[in-house]
């Protein structure tokens, strides 16, 4: 799997952006993964073609030491179609910076 990962998070900083992706992010059914919407302006042509499967997300999965965000793009409607798959280069930055800015938001030095 690939993925984004933001590793020796003090267990403070833990708290703080647990607290964050509960209260922003809280529709999974695991405590610990967040599944984060993609905004509809970086969807790939497939994805945007494929209305019924919008919208498209990214977990990301809390530890008390790292926050993991896998770069498979997925929707809740379906488990297969060919709309799923990783983030191409423009989605990867979305991602990478809209973690950054969430440790950024928060005032989490990494």
């Amino acid at each position: 799997m690939k993925q984004y990962t933001i590793d020796e998070l003090r267990f403070a900083d833990y708290e703080t952006l647990k607290k964050y992706l509960d209260e922003n992010f809280s529709d999974s059914s695991f405590d610990s993964v967040y599944w984060i919407p993609l905004i509809p302006d970086i969807l790939n042509p497939v994805q945007k073609e494929h209305i019924d499967c919008q919208p498209f997300y990214f977990a990301a999965e809390l530890f008390e030491d790292r926050l993991v965000c896998e770069l498979l793009l997925r929707t809740k409607s379906r488990l297969r179609c060919e709309c799923i798959g990783y983030a191409d280069r423009k989605q990867l930055n979305w991602i990478i910076d809209s973690v950054d800015s969430i440790f950024e938001r928060l005032e989490i030095i990494i």
